[in-house]
């Protein structure tokens, strides 16, 4: 029986690209701030790099609800 070489080549880059899309999705769900976390962590960073207060941080505003 012969192996139909194309197609087991056809399937490999398929399972690959399948692969990617799965690593993809987790990479983005890990990494997924709501907007208030995502501001606090941006706000302690600056704070870090800039502990002498020349480029403090504003305030930050309230949001309105969505």
């Amino acid at each position: 029986m012969r192996v139909p070489w194309k197609l087991v080549g056809l399937a490999g880059i398929a399972g690959v690209a399948a692969t990617g899309v799965v690593v993809a999705r987790r990479r983005r769900a890990e990494r997924a701030y709501d907007p208030v976390e995502l501001r606090e962590r941006l706000h302690r960073r600056l704070a870090e790099v800039a502990p002498d207060g020349a480029a403090a941080p504003t305030p930050p505003r309230p949001s309105a609800p969505r």
